[in-house]
C-alpha cells in the first residue's frame, strides 16, 4: 500500500503532509511532518494540485485558509479535536462579548469558526514568545486550552482571560501515574507538552511544544524520558535517539499508550482512498478563508519576525 500511495501521490502532484501524532507508517510516507506550528508554515510553501492533510479537521482546514485554490483532503472528515470541539463559535462569541477590551489570541487548535473571531492565532511552539512581545498592559483572552493559557500566564505574568477548554489526551493524565513512574524510573527525565494539566506541569523537568520536547530529547545526554504528551511523538524520537529509552504516560491502567483517537482515524488505505478518489475534500466558505486568515498571517509574520 506504501509504495501505491508514494506513487498515486507523484502522479496527482499532491503533497502529503503529517502530523508527529500520526502513525509511523503514515509519518514515514509524508512530505513533511512536524508539529502544529511547522505544518502552518510548511502550508504557506507548498506548490501542488492537492495537500492531502494527514491529522486532524483543524489542521486541515488551516491549510485550506493558506491556500485557497488547493484542494485540501483529509483521508477522513470524523477526524477533529476535542479541544476545537470544546469551544463552540456562537458561545465563544457571548464570552468574547463580555470582554470588548480585549485582544483575542486562539490556540490554532480550533475552528475556523473560531479563527474568526481572534485577533492572533498561537501554537504551543510560539504561545509564550507571542504573549512577550505584546505590551504589558495589553489585556487578552486566550482560547480554547485552559491548561496552556495558565502555563503562559504564570512564565509570562499576565492575567490572560482563558476559555474553559482541554484537549481530553493531555487532560486525561494524572500527576499520580506519573509520579509512580518517576518512583519506579528514578533515573528518568520527565518531559510535558503544556496542554496537560498544571499539576503534571509542576513535576516535569522540561515542558514544549512537539518539535521542542523532540529537540530537547535528542539533545540531552539523559538516557531515559517519561513523555507526557500523544505516543505517536514516539516514533520520531526513537529515530532521532535510537539509543535512548521512552516511556509514555499511559492514559488509563489497560494500556501503555496514550492516542488521539481522532489523530489514529487516518490509516493508509484511507488515504489512498482520498487521493484516488480526490475526497473527502475540504470546503470552507470564502468569508470564513478570508477572515480566518488574518490572525494566521499575523502569527506566522510575527513568527518569522520573533525567529521562532
Amino acid at each position: 500500500m506504501r509504495e501505491k500511495v508514494l506513487q498515486l501521490a507523484k502522479e496527482k502532484n499532491a503533497v502529503i503532509l503529517a502530523h508527529y501524532y500520526q502513525t509511523p507508517d503514515i509519518q514515514e510516507i509524508a512530505n513533511f511532518k512536524g508539529d502544529s506550528l511547522a505544518l502552518a508554515q510548511k502550508a504557506t510553501e507548498v506548490d501542488a494540485d492537492i495537500i492531502l492533510f494527514a491529522g486532524v479537521h483543524f489542521m486541515a482546514e488551516t491549510a485550506k485558509i493558506l491556500n485557497p485554490n488547493t484542494k485540501v483532503l483529509l483521508p477522513d472528515l470524523e477526524a477533529g479535536c476535542s479541544l476545537a470541539e470544546s469551544c463552540p463559535a456562537g458561545d465563544f462569541a457571548k464570552f468574547k462579548a463580555k470582554y470588548p477590551d480585549h485582544m483575542v489570541i486562539s490556540y490554532i487548535n480550533c475552528s475556523a469558526e473560531i479563527k474568526t473571531l481572534s485577533d492572533l492565532i498561537c501554537t504551543s511552539g510560539n504561545a509564550v514568545q507571542l504573549v512577550e512581545s505584546l505590551p504589558k498592559d495589553q489585556k487578552i483572552i486566550f482560547a480554547p486550552d485552559k491548561n496552556l493559557g495558565r502555563y503562559i500566564n504564570e512564565v509570562t505574568g499576565r492575567d490572560m482571560v482563558l476559555w474553559d477548554g482541554t484537549c481530553e489526551v493531555h487532560d486525561i493524565l494524572s500527576a499520580e501515574k506519573i509520579m509512580k513512574m518517576k518512583v519506579e524510573n528514578p533515573d528518568a527525565t520527565l518531559i510535558a507538552h503544556p496542554e496537560c494539566p498544571q499539576p503534571v506541569l509542576m513535576l516535569a523537568d522540561f515542558v514544549g511544544s512537539t518539535t521542542a520536547m523532540l529537540k530537547y530529547t535528542k539533545d540531552s545526554n539523559a538516557q531515559k524520558f517519561i513523555v507526557a504528551t500523544e505516543t505517536g511523538i514516539l516514533h520520531q524520537m526513537k529515530k532521532d535517539s535510537p539509543e535512548k529509552e521512552f516511556l509514555i504516560v499511559p492514559a488509563d491502567e489497560t494500556c501503555s499508550c496514550n492516542d488521539c483517537a481522532y489523530m489514529k482515524l487516518n490509516t493508509m488505505e484511507k488515504i489512498y482512498l482520498a487521493l484516488k478518489n480526490e475526497q473527502p475534500e475540504i470546503i470552507l466558505p470564502n468569508d470564513i478563508m478570508e477572515n480566518a486568515k488574518a490572525p494566521i498571517v499575523k502569527m506566522l509574520e510575527m513568527s518569522k519576525q520573533l525567529k521562532l
